[in-house]
């Protein structure tokens, strides 16, 4: 019966042929490799490849194996100095651990040992681009320094850039606390990075500028990466009202000063200060004004801080005392009582904003380099080659 044939069928394949209970041997079909017996030759990845022309030191620099391992790994340029270069744990990835540089052709050596034990060489030669010329920068603010909570990022390049775009991808800003920005050219030899509202306080930057090897543009490239560690300090704001004739301060929200001051004479344009937010930019002990327009040379001054590039300062003045607190008589300048300025000179950091109401003019393009905050939030972003 067929029932009766299965069960014979059964019976043997769970018999040894002494008769004794045995483990089922496979039949040939049902017998399969062991995964550790699969071998194969290494596949390697050389980036640049060979022959490749006109890299930039800017692009990655890599060796990757799969089915293998890196044996050893050597690029050396010709002038026969070798790139360092780390080789990961795993040993399937080598990367440089420096910039290339610019004009110079660099051969691949080394060996990868495949899963199969055999051996495959590294080899080939690339090129690096030269640059029709390079670009370099200048950073305004030095690092380690700390600056008050209206401080920009300044970069000022040596030459006009064309590649905006691919200059501002080359740059990074990052910050202990949220503090939302964004750079703007405000020409093509200068760029800002401004945050959308004033630095939190007590915040640490700092700003990586991979420059080197990057597209200028018109064969143009960044002659040197650069990076920027700097502290915004305390909150300092200074708030001036051209109509009530007063300078407060205010640190951290609370009103720590309220000095009488005496601001540009309001019946001339050119001598108004200029209302909108200015920011500290340098100060000296003494300074020598002089404006020939208005008939008057090296007229010394104490305890000066510079708001703006068009001429305007904080600082003392002893002859105009009698009008500090209630008439206009300057020359665009904020006059205080020389103790009063002195305060002010001791107190503030380069980047503390200056606040100016009350006046007919406004702070604008042509008071100089530092009209940041006097640009809108919006405007300011449209200036952005990314996000204009």
């Amino acid at each position: 019966m067929t029932v009766g044939v299965v069960a014979t069928v059964l019976g043997l394949a769970a018999c040894s042929s002494n008769g004794a209970q045995g483990p089922a041997q496979p039949t040939q079909t049902e017998q399969k490799v062991s995964p550790a017996a699969v071998t194969k030759p290494a596949k390697v990845t050389q980036i640049p490849g060979d022959t490749a022309q006109n890299v930039s030191p800017a692009d990655p620099v890599q060796v990757t194996v799969a089915d293998g391992a890196l044996t050893d790994v050597h690029l050396v340029n010709d002038q026969g100095r070798e790139v360092t270069g780390l080789v990961a744990p795993d040993k399937h990835t080598w990367t440089a651990t420096e910039s290339l540089g610019y004009g110079h052709s660099y051969t691949w050596s080394g060996t990868a040992l495949g899963s199969d034990g055999k051996q495959v060489p590294l080899s080939g030669t690339f090129h690096t681009l030269t640059p029709a010329r390079q670009i370099s920068a200048q950073i305004n603010i030095a690092d380690n320094d700390t600056v008050g909570v209206a401080e920009p990022i300044v970069l000022t390049f040596s030459a006009p850039v064309q590649d905006k775009a691919s200059v501002e991808r080359a740059l990074t800003v990052q910050s202990t606390n949220a503090a939302p920005g964004s750079w703007a050219w405000l020409d093509d030899k200068t760029l800002h990075y401004r945050t959308k509202d004033y630095w939190p306080a007590n915040t640490k930057v700092t700003l990586l500028a991979k420059l080197y090897g990057t597209s200028f543009g018109n064969g143009a490239y960044g002659a040197e990466d650069m990076s920027l560690n700097f502290t915004v300090g305390r909150s300092l704001v200074m708030r001036g009202n051209t109509q009530t004739h007063h300078l407060q301060i205010f640190q951290d929200g609370n009103m720590i000063a309220d000095y009488p001051a005496s601001y540009g004479l309001d019946s001339d344009p050119g001598r108004v200060t200029n209302s909108g937010t200015h920011i500290v930019m340098s100060k000296s002990a003494t300074y020598s004004m002089s404006n020939p327009k208005y008939h008057y040379e090296n007229v010394v001054v104490p305890w000066a801080v510079r708001i703006s590039n068009n001429g305007e300062f904080i600082h003392g003045y002893a002859p105009s005392i009698w009008a500090q607190g209630n008439t206009n008589v300057s020359h665009g300048c904020v006059n205080l009582a020389p103790a009063n300025a002195q305060i002010v000179y001791n107190e503030v950091l380069p980047g503390d904003p200056v606040e100016i109401t009350g006046s007919t003019q406004q702070l604008g393009p042509e008071d100089g380099d530092y009209y940041d905050w006097a640009v809108g939030w919006d405007q300011w972003v449209a200036k952005s080659a990314l996000h204009g």
